[in-house]
């Protein structure tokens, strides 16, 4: 599994738009708003690392109102409590 974390800015008044047609890429697994330098950031977590250039490149930047991107490529996960928690629901004691 690959990761990816794209810092996106978008134009003026268009956040909500932009976030709304990101969440619907496939592959895109989650969308958050940002207080600073950047707008948004889109996480991209796919099978093969091809999926995220195209992701990036032929499905995200298509997108009208995104003024530009910087995409992050992880490494490694040093924590996965959030991940462990999302695929615990019904396997409480």
């Amino acid at each position: 599994m690959y990761t990816a974390l794209v810092l996106l800015n978008t134009e003026k008044g268009r956040i909500n738009e932009v976030a709304e047609a990101l969440a619907d890429i496939p592959g895109i697994t989650e969308v958050y708003s940002l207080a600073g330098p950047h707008d948004l950031a889109a996480v991209i977590r796919v099978r093969e690392l091809d999926d995220i250039a195209d992701i990036v490149t032929h499905r995200m930047l298509k997108i009208d109102g995104i003024r530009d991107s910087q995409t992050h490529v992880a490494f490694r996960v040093h924590s996965r409590h959030a991940l462990e928690d999302m695929f615990a629901v019904g396997n409480e004691a």
